[in-house]
């Protein structure tokens, strides 16, 4: 089957660090299934992963977790998914990946697929998906429903991906303020778009930000790219007893700042359940449904930002390349193979 690869981590501008090759057919058992990828999209996870994890000698390490597509084959195991359904999922750290014409995935964490949605569309969202709504609802104890309430949620970062969907969830489906942050017009625009009652730049003080828009603190604090550089300011602006989520791996922040107003601290990894196996596994599977459910009934959207083209090693270089630049708005997504 063709799949796009590498050998070592390298820069993305090397033609080396992704590469088209031909791989044997993955093997399907126990609650796999054995997934035909229709479109993927790329996140900072495929970026990380890229630069810094090397295959065994000799293998070809596969890349890519978000994924759409049609199920081919079924394990013994296997009993909410049957071949020829449409599924979407955000795949598992722990195996292969979705740049891959074939794809093993655990049933747990698949889900299916949006009606009102074609392939590349719906690829666009599970992996942020569940990031946003594990941290908002998992973590954060945030409460759907329109019970009017003095809660605001500040989002650091809300124009890419998982902030994108995050803005929609919170808006959508809770009473929360959502404040969100954003550097230039461009994506000031598309924070609005998504529902953000209002938006302020991360590149300025948050706290004087927030008394701009005449705001002097905010219950809950989401930050999703550079915590290190924003954790002072963060700790200014948030409330006595507030909460703070993150999902970014900072050098170093000093948690015991945040002691002193009592905040509570929660870290959001999506691929915790599928690695460790936990018990709530399938969690994920009717977390993925549900948000199919509200995309067809038109409560929330795709979060599409571009569409490279097929899925080859050229156009996934390109859309490292622009993840890593810090100006991506929305997802990447390729399509086909």
């Amino acid at each position: 089957m063709k799949a796009i690869g590498y050998r070592n981590p390298l820069p993305i501008d090397r033609p080396e660090s992704l590469q088209e090759i031909d791989l044997p057919e993955p093997t399907h058992a126990g609650h796999d299934l054995l997934v035909e990828v229709k479109a993927v999209s790329v996140n900072p996870v495929d970026t990380k992963v890229r630069k810094s994890a090397a295959p065994p000698a000799g293998e070809w390490k596969v890349l890519g977790w978000d994924a759409a597509g049609v199920v081919r084959a079924v394990g013994a195991d296997v009993t909410l998914f049957k071949p020829g359904d449409r599924v979407w999922y955000a795949g598992d750290l722990t195996r292969q990946g979705t740049n891959a014409e074939l794809h093993l995935v655990d049933e747990r964490i698949v889900g299916c697929m949006p009606a009102k949605l074609d392939f590349a569309h719906a690829a666009a969202l599970p992996l942020t998906t569940i990031t946003a709504w594990e941290m908002l609802f998992n973590r954060l104890r945030l409460i759907p429903g329109k019970q009017p309430t003095n809660e605001r949620l500040l989002i650091i970062g809300a124009a890419g991906g998982v902030g994108s969907i995050m803005t929609q969830l919170v808006r959508r489906l809770t009473a929360v303020t959502v404040i969100g942050t954003a550097s230039n017009p461009v994506t000031r625009d598309w924070v609005y778009e998504m529902g953000a009652q209002q938006v302020i730049d991360h590149t300025r003080p948050l706290h004087e930000e927030l008394k701009r828009i005449g705001i002097s603190e905010v219950s809950h604090i989401v930050c999703l790219t550079q915590t290190d550089q924003h954790f002072p300011q963060i700790i200014e602006a948030i409330a006595p007893q507030g909460k703070f989520g993150l999902i970014d791996d900072p050098e170093m922040i000093d948690v015991t700042m945040l002691k002193r107003k009592s905040v509570s601290l929660h870290w959001e990894f999506m691929f915790t359940r599928s690695m460790f196996r936990t018990s709530d596994m399938i969690g994920q599977h009717l977390l993925l449904n549900e948000v199919a459910e509200l995309v067809d009934a038109g409560i929330i959207r795709t979060t599409i930002g571009e569409h490279f083209g097929r899925i080859d090693a050229a156009n996934l270089r390109r859309a490292h390349a622009l993840i890593e630049s810090g100006k991506a708005k929305g997802k990447i997504v390729l399509e086909g193979f």
